[in-house]
């Protein structure tokens, strides 16, 4: 009886090996067939049973079996917007912020120019008119 059973494992071992190694890539799922191969060499009836129940990707007509999806499936979330990248030296960075102190400075000085000129008169107390 014992001998029956080892070579019912042994037929099913390499049944799975054959499948194993025939299958294409796509059709393996959660593990490489190296590590199919391997463990199904290791654990005879357990990797084998492993093998046809899990690790096996079944066509439409074969037997249906509830799976997890595969993590490639799920869609990746939006990514983050990226920083801008400033790419200007720092000796530009500098120049751009002196060209903006001297505008502000400039606007500065029109603005302090055209308060005393809204009053009447002229400021050497003139009243503009030529003699």
């Amino acid at each position: 009886m014992s001998f029956l059973i080892s070579l019912l494992v042994i037929a099913l071992m390499i049944g799975a090996l054959i499948d194993i190694i025939t299958r294409d890539d796509s059709q393996v799922r959660f593990l490489p067939k190296l590590a199919w191969i391997v463990i199904v060499i290791l654990l005879p009836l357990i990797g084998s049973i492993l093998w046809f129940a899990i690790g096996r990707e079944y066509a439409e007509s074969g037997i249906r079996m509830p799976r997890m999806p595969r993590r490639a499936q799920h869609p990746t979330p939006p990514a983050a917007p990226a920083h801008p990248v400033d790419t200007r030296t720092t000796e530009q960075q500098i120049a751009d912020l002196d060209r903006e102190i001297e505008e502000w400075r400039l606007r500065a000085e029109i603005e302090k120019r055209k308060r005393p000129s809204t009053g009447s008169g002229t400021q050497d107390g003139s009243d503009g008119s030529q003699d």
